[in-house]
């Protein structure tokens, strides 16, 4: 019986709008294209989201993938205002399940300038039972250990917790560790699935 909804943050509850984001910046493809290949496609923007690397420490790493395109890089990542949106069905959706008796957890990868910046989008998150955020915790999903600390921290019994994520990587290994666990495709296939697992939804 599941007692407690474990939800990843980025395109679940908030979407992570990161091309739509460089493109309102006025970015054309080819440079989008080179500014994600220096940024989010290397091993830096996970160790930013462990919280092991400062803002400047890695715009220094990015710069260092594409020196040619630092002005490009500065002009991305200054100012993440707009990167993280809302959805119109988290406010809600949140709201039926703490209704329905559930308890709310987040476990997420999150830069610590994004967290800081897009607050306003993942503010819903202050209503959580408890929340674990990659950046203050220096490990990300779907390594091991941030789900251990979840459970661990919240005093969790993984087999009777759900994990939702839109990655089936992450919901995979969370399964290996006991979690139930749904894919994130969209909002309505996530309802419909949580309800034929019993979960009482009232939406």
């Amino acid at each position: 019986m599941i007692k407690n909804i474990v939800f990843d943050i980025s395109n679940v509850l908030s979407p992570f709008r990161f091309m739509e984001f460089l493109t309102e910046k006025g970015f054309d493809a080819p440079m989008i294209k080179r500014i994600i290949k220096a940024s989010a496609m290397t091993p830096y923007w996970a160790e930013f989201e462990r919280g092991r690397l400062t803002r400047d420490e890695v715009m220094k790493a990015f710069i260092s993938c594409d020196p040619e395109i630092e002005k490009e890089l500065h002009l991305a990542f200054d100012d993440l205002h707009g990167m993280m949106g809302k959805y119109d069905y988290t406010e809600g959706w949140l709201r039926a399940l703490r209704e329905g008796g559930y308890k709310l957890y987040g476990m997420t990868n999150f830069t610590p300038a994004g967290y800081e910046q897009c607050y306003d989008c993942i503010s819903f998150t202050e209503g959580f039972d408890g929340c674990v955020f990659s950046f203050r915790e220096g490990t990300v999903k779907p390594e091991e250990a941030i789900y251990k600390l979840l459970l661990e921290r919240y005093a969790l019994n993984a087999e009777v917790c759900l994990f939702i994520d839109d990655t089936g990587e992450k919901v995979r290994d969370a399964e290996a560790l006991g979690f139930c666990g749904i894919v994130f495709r969209s909002y309505p296939e996530a309802v419909s699935l949580m309800k034929e697992m019993g979960i009482c939804i009232n939406i």
